[in-house]
């Protein structure tokens, strides 16, 4: 309710947490090869795992949403959420895997315990960035596409037509 409200959609949240099962996944995944439990570190290593990847779903929605309203279309306005937005999304998650590579690694009384919250954050964060940077862009745009079908509908007008209208003319 609170991305709702915050992006004045019902649409775009759903877009955001596109990225909570590819960071879920990715931990799961990193967490089984690695030998570790599902215990309570790996758990808070999830909960912070879910808080990075949301924040960068939202730093690419929300910029896209402020160039579509600027004018471009969807697609125009996500390609240019991606490219600003890439650096900061980045640095943030590689930041982040780095300052965890201790306690993945680490090494001495009570290591062992809290390897699992390392390798779920660092497995995660690989996973669900690469994933993020494609599978966000693809569901906004996709989202947005049915939008305006179906608001095209509730005006009268022919979808394949409104469909039509949306993409770029050839130069």
């Amino acid at each position: 309710m609170v991305l709702a409200a915050q992006f004045e959609s019902l649409v775009h949240p759903f877009t955001v947490l596109l990225a909570v099962p590819l960071a879920v996944t990715g931990a799961l995944v990193t967490l089984l090869l690695t030998g570790s439990t599902l215990n309570l570190f790996s758990q808070i290593g999830m909960i912070l795992l879910i808080g990075i990847v949301t924040k960068n779903s939202i730093l690419l929605v929300e910029y896209a949403n402020q160039q579509k309203a600027r004018g471009l279309d969807a697609t125009e306005a996500m390609l240019e959420a991606g490219r600003i937005r890439l650096r900061p999304i980045l640095m943030t998650s590689v930041a982040t895997i780095f300052a965890l590579m201790p306690i993945a690694l680490g090494l001495g009384a009570g290591a062992a315990s809290r390897r699992p919250l390392g390798y779920a954050v660092v497995g995660g964060l690989i996973f669900s960035t690469a994933l993020t940077l494609y599978l966000v862009p693809a569901v906004y745009t996709l989202f947005d596409a049915l939008g305006a079908r179906l608001r095209s509908r509730k005006r009268g007008v022919d979808p394949i037509e409104a469909l039509g209208a949306m993409e770029p003319e050839a130069s």
